[in-house]
């Protein structure tokens, strides 16, 4: 059987991601006129928000309408329709879950359900500011709607491959659950934590879904099991789609805020496409995945130990982000963002080229060296150091809290 080439590949899925994209291009500015006419907007203050006018919320909700219709073409894309929609009623009908979860109808129900309860938390976090533990709940709660559609519980699979282990089931199983939900929590703090100028967090993310596109159509190429491919390539394409009909109005200056409905979503993506790369058993595609999300995984360590040297809590609202960095050192909101696009685009070229070329005892030095030089360069620009009480920049338009 001849080798499947990417045209062959994208040609029965490309336009899920036009379809995601159009809806979301037209969902966008209705959500915005519902947002200004019942006030829901980010208000500047004197540090975290200092654009001059009040912007609107709700960009999340069009991104997640676009994915949810993203995923609902989906459906189209599957083999053997019939066969899954059948298993789907046997399986259902007789609660035999064994079977049921790797189906991929199921699964993709199961994507859309966790993507909506997603959303649901992050908008109760713009509407009424919940606690990081409230958030968290949230976060968990997403996660084990993921893992009952079938999704992640096979993470674990990475972890003991690498260790050179084959635990039984009855160990495995709660470990990638476990593995899951960590995932989930680390992906959706990070993209809300780059959600801080305009258009950086939805375009640094769309980068990041060609990428795992790239990734999942080279393991399309070599025919693995029918179902995953389809889901994780349609995934990637009503993603894709759905964060570029909103970055038109999220670019600088911005008329509308994704807000952390929409910067969740945008993280657990990232951990559900991490959880279906972990179907293949290897640790190869998962750890391609995590140096494909360099960028918003270094903003946040970054973020973090700064606050953790300063002895603040992580989830404190703070100037201490790379990119708020690089405004207070003088860069122009949208140099920062253009910046950003050009890391994340050189962070995904080298996780997929790596994990396409190379096998994993080649490509994890170079992971490795590709972190620690990320680091290094911190440390020489004077930016892992806490910032001094009451030093702030001067800041631009575009910055929200955490």
């Amino acid at each position: 059987m001849a080798q499947l080439t990417i045209i062959d590949i994208l040609d029965e899925s490309w336009w899920i991601a036009v379809v995601a994209m159009a809806v979301s291009l037209i969902a966008t500015p209705v959500v915005r006129f519902i947002a200004y006419r019942y006030r829901i907007v980010d208000r500047p203050d004197e540090l975290l928000k200092p654009h001059g006018r009040p912007i609107a919320y709700l960009g999340g909700l069009a991104m997640c309408a676009g994915l949810l219709v993203g995923l609902a073409c989906c459906i189209v894309t599957l083999p053997n329709p019939a066969k899954n929609w059948e298993e789907l009623k046997t399986c259902v009908g007789s609660l035999r879950w064994t079977l049921l979860r790797f189906n991929p109808l199921w699964n993709l129900m199961g994507l859309a359900l966790s993507s909506i309860a997603i959303t649901i938390v992050g908008l109760l976090d713009d509407l009424l500011k919940l606690k990081p533990r409230q958030k968290i709940l949230g976060q968990v709660l997403a996660a084990g709607i993921l893992l009952l559609g079938g999704v992640g519980f096979r993470m674990s699979g990475v972890v003991f491959s690498l260790l050179g282990v084959s635990p039984p089931d009855w160990v495995a199983m709660p470990a990638g659950c476990i593995i899951c939900v960590i995932t989930v929590i680390a992906t959706c703090n990070a993209t809300n934590f780059l959600d801080g100028l305009d258009g950086l967090c939805g375009g640094v993310t769309g980068i990041i879904a060609l990428g795992f596109l790239g990734l999942a159509v080279f393991l399309a190429q070599y025919g693995n099991v029918p179902g995953n491919d389809e889901l994780r390539v349609g995934l990637c394409l009503a993603m894709a789609g759905a964060v570029l009909g909103f970055l038109p109005y999220n670019v600088p200056p911005a008329s509308i805020f994704m807000g952390d409905a929409g910067s969740m979503l945008l993280g657990f993506f990232v951990a559900a496409m991490m959880a279906l790369f972990c179907r293949e058993g290897t640790p190869r595609w998962f750890l391609a995945a995590w140096v494909v999300f360099a960028l918003p995984t270094l903003d946040t360590s970054l973020a973090v130990v700064r606050r953790f040297l300063a002895g603040k809590s992580i989830f404190a609202g703070d100037r201490s982000h790379l990119y708020d960095q690089l405004v207070d050192r003088g860069m122009t909101v949208k140099q920062v963002v253009i910046l950003f696009y050009f890391l994340a685009a050189v962070a995904a070229a080298v996780g997929v080229s790596a994990a396409a070329g190379l096998r994993l005892r080649y490509a994890f030095p170079i992971y490795v060296a590709f972190f620690a030089a990320a680091w290094v360069v911190f440390h020489k620009r004077g930016m892992i150091r806490p910032t001094r009480k009451g030093q702030c920049g001067a800041g631009e338009q575009g910055r929200k809290e955490d």
